[in-house]
């Protein structure tokens, strides 16, 4: 492995900071305690009760039945036990003590519109801005009335003009500029995602050591390390961390060999990273950071340097469709960053994804801030994670394997073509692994692939847009694009008895922009056909029972009024129906499926 500064050696066996206690605090009593054994027994007579069980399972299989693996192959449990702590590592955290830090997002190209929206989320909840402006926007005029000395700004992947511009405000202030002011360099993030590894790295080193220096002169930070850069390709945690460790030694090389004490150059340097609605993977993940951070200072020579986390809410998990439970998922990801120990977290607006948000979108966002540390008090305790068993052995499992990637980035050169060719390489093997289970449904999309309102009037804002992946972006592309024509959908019987696959076809079909016209309660054959309406696409919607008696009849009398394509809710076989082009049940690839149905619908 390719270590020229020792960083890696040693790997992450550093002695443990925390034991499990060997006393308890008894808050039952002794007819209130129950053992390991007593929970399987209850939990696994839900599980066969809802059929998730095997009748002749033991007891002890319902906690593989309810444990669920991350993209990183790592499990997480239902519930945490102490024996999860046996020989693992449970450092990483937090520092932070009381509220963190709510930084605003503000986004455009207009400087006027994002002055007053800056101005008016300072005075009502913010207390920093994260600004992410087009080029060419005067950054100047975005600021202007912003009390630098107070409120600290940072920028999102800026270019040259808006970094300058940020520090010629900064040099302007008449009192000192707040410390946790960023002049945001970023030169690794913008070579990788951008504009590719230029002919001069020189050069490009040179200007970032510039750019840090000026910023230790001002008294701010200088540099950024963005792992949501790499999120939002679509990169697991464990990738986004090695990412990040590998591009945060890439800059304690650059700085040290500048002439920058280690110590020096760890802290003028800030960490970025994505907070998705999967809590404890998003807190184990923070804590992580913390862990994997300190060992890479504590190789390099370096004091205590705490490691600065500025978390943002995921943008690939939000959507244009159903804006409002982007609502849900960023409290989510807000709390989930607060409990991680974050020092400053940015709420994406729930409308982002429809363009510049407005007002109510940015309220609501720096509002969720201000709910969790005002109303819900997380900032209250430093650690509320803290010693949890299943959040512990969770935390010691991405940190292991966000080290094993960042050992294979530096294996491959720590960093330069090589070396982020393996990382797309490795992130697009996730993203297509991700894409999978979006697909067949087994990583819903609440309002996409789930419960989605074809007759939802979306909410119009001015167009801006960034890259990136988009998780709903399959379904919501053929959302943009209704079928022209409805589904029939053959509704078998009386409504007790075909409501939960009528339902089921229907919400599936919506998911892909596909309308139906329902039979209604119906008695039999002609009752049904005489609802049809020569839609070439049926769907059939009934008991198994129902099918059996009377299914293969309605299939041929569907087809001889006009029906090209048949599909039936439930697994076609003898005991059902047998004569069908295709069928929809749980755990269907339903993006193949509804790209079928649109194909026949377009005929």
């Amino acid at each position: 492995m390719t270590d020229p500064d020792g960083v890696l050696e040693g790997g992450l066996d550093e002695p443990a900071e925390l034991q499990p206690a060997e006393g308890s605090l008894r808050l039952v009593g002794d007819d209130d305690s129950y053992d390991a054994a007593a929970w399987e027994a209850a939990t696994a007579a839900v599980l066969r009760k809802a059929r998730r069980l095997g009748e002749d399972a033991p007891d002890s299989d319902a906690w593989a039945a309810l444990t669920r693996t991350t993209l990183d192959g790592i499990d997480v449990a239902p519930i945490g036990q102490r024996s999860d702590l046996d020989g693992l590592i449970t450092s990483g955290r937090p520092q932070r003590t009381g509220a963190w830090d709510v930084r605003a997002s503000l986004v455009g190209a207009d400087a006027e519109a994002v002055n007053e929206a800056a101005l008016v989320d300072l005075d009502n909840g913010a207390t920093s801005l994260h600004l992410d402006l087009e080029p060419g926007t005067d950054l100047a005029a975005a600021l202007d009335g912003v009390l630098l000395d107070l409120a600290p700004v940072t920028l999102e992947r800026p270019g040259a003009e808006h970094s300058e511009a940020l520090a010629r405000l900064l040099e302007d202030t008449a009192d000192d500029p707040h410390p946790g002011s960023n002049l945001s360099a970023d030169p690794a993030t913008a070579l990788a995602f951008g504009e590719g590894v230029p002919d001069d790295g020189e050069a490009v080193a040179e200007s970032f050591v510039a750019t840090v220096r000026r910023a230790q002169a001002l008294g701010v930070l200088g540099a950024v390390v963005d792992g949501t850069a790499l999120h939002d390709e679509g990169a697991s945690d464990a990738q986004e961390l090695g990412w990040t460790m590998a591009v945060g030694v890439h800059y304690l090389r650059v700085l040290t060999e500048a002439g920058l004490a280690v110590d020096e150059a760890a802290g003028l340097v800030e960490f970025r990273y994505a907070a998705t609605d999967e809590q404890f993977p998003t807190i184990a993940k923070l804590r992580a950071a913390r862990r994997l951070w300190a060992r890479v200072l504590e190789a390099s020579g370096a004091q205590d340097v705490p490691q600065r986390q500025h978390v943002v809410t995921s943008r690939a998990m939000m959507t244009r469709h159903d804006p409002w439970v982007n609502m849900l998922r960023g409290t989510v990801a807000a709390f989930a960053a607060g409990v991680g120990g974050a020092d400053a977290i940015t709420v994406v607006p729930f409308d982002e994804r429809l363009g510049v948000p407005d007002a109510l979108g940015r309220r609501i966002a720096r509002n969720t801030s201000s709910l969790l540390i005002e109303e819900s008090h997380v900032a209250a305790v430093t650690d509320p994670a803290g010693g949890a068993y299943a959040v512990e052995k969770l935390t010691d499992a991405l940190a292991v394997a966000a080290w094993a990637e960042l050992g294979r980035i530096e294996a491959d050169g720590g960093f330069g073509e090589q070396a982020v060719a393996g990382v797309k390489e490795r992130v697009a093997a996730v993203r297509a692994a991700r894409d999978a289970g979006i697909a067949d449904r087994s990583r819903p999309l609440t309002g996409i692939s789930e419960f989605p309102n074809l007759d939802e009037v979306l909410p119009e804002r001015t167009p801006w847009g960034r890259g990136g992946v988009r998780y709903a972006a399959p379904y919501e592309d053929m959302r943009a694009e209704p079928a022209q024509r409805p589904v029939f959908l053959a509704t078998m019987g009386p409504v007790a008895a075909h409501t939960a696959r009528a339902t089921f076809a229907t919400n599936l079909l919506a998911a892909g922009g596909v309308a139906v016209e329902a039979a209604g309660a119906t008695a039999g054959v002609d009752d049904v056909t005489a609802a049809y309406d020569g839609q070439p696409v049926v769907c059939l919607a009934g008991t198994d029972a129902a099918y059996a008696e009377w299914g293969a009849d309605l299939v041929a009398a569907l087809r001889a009024a006009g029906a090209t394509y048949v599909v039936l809710a439930g697994k076609p076989g003898e005991r059902t129906v047998v004569d069908v082009d295709d069928s929809c049940a749980m755990g269907v690839d339903a993006l193949g499926f509804l790209g079928r149905i649109r194909q026949e619908l377009a005929r």
